[in-house]
């Protein structure tokens, strides 16, 4: 390896430009990092990609200034859907419903939105890991059933869901670990239950990856972040949201045809490296049973 820098490259996507023509998509969380960038690059693939959160001002700016930039003769476009919380069953039931009666068709899902905060467990109050169980979860089932109820049970389609690096716990995010990690086996029963509906159903598991809405909503919690978690990753670096959609194309794509109830990584190899984001005393924890020599122990 030489020592010289790499040269960064201006994005475009690795798809073709028609893969997604015809096709609808909904993306929640759309209007902001990761979901601004899965809906940039499925609308830049011939998508109609609809954009829901609960701020529709941010859904509205963000499908503009994506629209702006699409390529002459693109045949995808970014549309702002109604307001929608994934925590109101009511709401998600409007979505999918409106989706499919002004398009005709919802052929692919990507459940984006989410949310948490860092807080240790013992600190944490039953109300606030609820909210987060509520968001993850119990939103993610609901838009999943919707779209399988209300078009793709009897069409097909594909749903890719976005968890989080949960494999070694999740220290200070208890309640979203235990949401995510919930999330990836539902995603492994739906994609037993819907198959004969040819519904393909896979998640995304991002590592840490840098957006600047991201680490904003973290506050100083984000400086720990950089200055703790980067070291240790593996690539020495944080992930891009480019990233993370390029995994979520080729999972909606029909490259992916044979793919279901799969979860992949896209982490920089972080998953098998302890990230230390709590501070563990550098000395003996836990009591011992049986013996254990000298030099074994601290």
């Amino acid at each position: 390896m030489t020592d010289k820098k790499k040269k960064e490259k201006a994005w475009r996507s690795v798809f073709r430009d028609d893969l997604f023509m015809s096709k609808v998509a909904v993306v929640t969380g759309g209007g902001s990092g990761i979901g601004y960038c899965i809906s940039n690059e499925l609308s830049r693939c011939g998508a109609t990609v609809v954009i829901a959160s609960r701020d529709n001002s941010k859904c509205q700016e963000a499908a503009e200034t994506i629209n702006r930039s699409l390529p002459t003769g693109c045949s995808g476009k970014v549309v702002a859907a109604p307001s929608t919380s994934i925590r109101n069953e009511d709401e998600i039931v409007n979505l999918i419903e409106w989706v499919v009666e002004k398009y005709g068709s919802l052929d692919m899902l990507v459940n984006n939105a989410g949310g948490q905060f860092v807080c240790s467990a013992e600190e944490m109050s039953t109300r606030g890991f609820m909210a987060v169980i509520d968001t993850n979860l119990k939103g993610t089932f609901v838009m999943c059933r919707e779209a399988y109820r209300q078009y793709m049970g009897d069409h097909g389609g594909s749903i890719v869901n976005i968890t989080l690096g949960n494999r070694n716990g999740m220290p200070a995010m208890v309640h979203s670990g235990a949401a995510r990690a919930a999330v990836e086996n539902m995603t492994k029963t739906l994609c037993s239950e819907w198959v004969e509906s040819d519904v393909r159903i896979n998640c995304v598991r991002p590592g840490i990856i840098f957006t600047d809405s991201g680490f904003k909503n973290y506050g100083p919690a984000g400086d720990l972040f950089v200055e703790k978690i980067l070291p240790a990753q593996p690539a020495k670096r944080f992930g891009s949201p480019e990233e993370i959609s390029s995994a979520v194309c080729w999972l909606l794509s029909d490259g992916a045809a044979y793919v279901t109830g799969a979860v992949v990584c896209v982490d920089g190899g972080s998953a098998f490296h302890f990230l230390p984001l709590i501070e563990i005393e550098d000395t003996e924890h836990l009591p011992v049973y049986g013996t254990l020599p000298k030099i074994a122990r601290m």
